[in-house]
């Protein structure tokens, strides 16, 4: 009889087993030593953690965490989530995506500038009630429809995870025909990108985000997965453009729910007992069981 898996390990890309922090990964700690926040990643790697057989149900959920494709937000996003998900019998799959590792700056004022808006070019506090005016319900802070290789090899890199996880299903003991994505922010970009760009191989079976709008153009696949939504109102671009994703879901005939809070502004904790969008946690997972 076959050993049985480990609960918690780390695989590269190709599935070979290896550490999560890589030689140019940077890391943030909490006060006990665990890992919150990780930057500068160049080599994508999976964190795996699988439930007790005994409450295993079978479905792998891939965490693309947010971070503005420059960090992760791995304590809030990743391991939070991780165990509240493997308490209630589902596997998490934790990706470290590429991220772009050039230092954020403010462009340096020039002698010619005074009263010019150093964010111009850039689509800037966008209400939900202009969603609109995004194009594909495309919600890049940048407009000018360039590519961006940054979000486009994390999506490369949420592609390869649906292929390596569902080539691992049997041996994890998932069912391959219910692994999807949960993103948070950027992440939620990420999987959305990924989802856009899937072929029969990798689309995935459900796709959530948590105040994750999409950063490239939409053009909802024939097969699109049901899809899950939960941001507060008052999150600039990010309400709009989810919207916005919401509406060309339900366009394409295809399998939608939204979550719009109205409880404070910008992104929401793992649990905020505090607020009604406290309760997203619970909304996704009744959502995804009933899928």
């Amino acid at each position: 009889m076959a050993n049985p898996p480990k609960k918690q390990f780390t695989l590269n890309l190709d599935g070979k087993e290896t550490r999560l922090i890589q030689k140019n990964d940077k890391v943030q700690y909490d006060s006990d030593g665990n890992i919150t926040m990780i930057t500068g990643t160049t080599e994508p790697a999976v964190q795996v953690y699988l439930p007790d057989e005994k409450l295993n149900k079978g479905i792998g959920v891939i965490i693309c965490a947010g971070g503005a494709l420059r960090m992760h937000s791995w304590g809030n996003d990743v391991k939070s989530m991780a165990q509240w998900l493997n308490e209630r019998g589902i596997a998490v799959i934790g990706l470290k995506y590429r991220l772009n590792t050039t230092p954020f700056s403010m462009p340096a004022p020039q002698k010619n500038d005074k009263g010019k808006n150093p964010f111009e070019g850039l689509r800037m506090a966008l209400p939900i009630t202009d969603f609109d005016q995004l194009k594909n319900a495309n919600a890049n802070p940048d407009p000018s429809g360039q590519p961006d290789k940054y979000c486009d090899q994390a999506i490369d890199d949420a592609l390869r995870t649906v292929k390596l996880v569902r080539s691992r299903a049997k041996e994890w003991n998932l069912d391959p025909q219910k692994i999807g994505f949960l993103g948070y922010s950027a992440g939620g970009g990420v999987a959305i990108g990924a989802t856009v760009r899937a072929d029969a191989e990798t689309m995935p079976s459900f796709l959530a985000t948590c105040y994750g709008p999409s950063l490239i153009d939409v053009t909802v696949p024939q097969d699109a997965p049901p899809l899950f939504i939960a941001t507060r109102v008052e999150h600039p671009n990010v309400a709009a453009g989810l919207l916005a994703l919401y509406l060309e879901w339900k366009k394409a005939g295809a399998n939608a729910e939204i979550y719009l809070y109205d409880d404070g502004r910008m992104g929401f904790g793992p649990n905020d007992e505090g607020s009604t969008s406290g309760l997203w946690r619970t909304n996704f997972l009744r959502w995804l069981m009933t899928r």
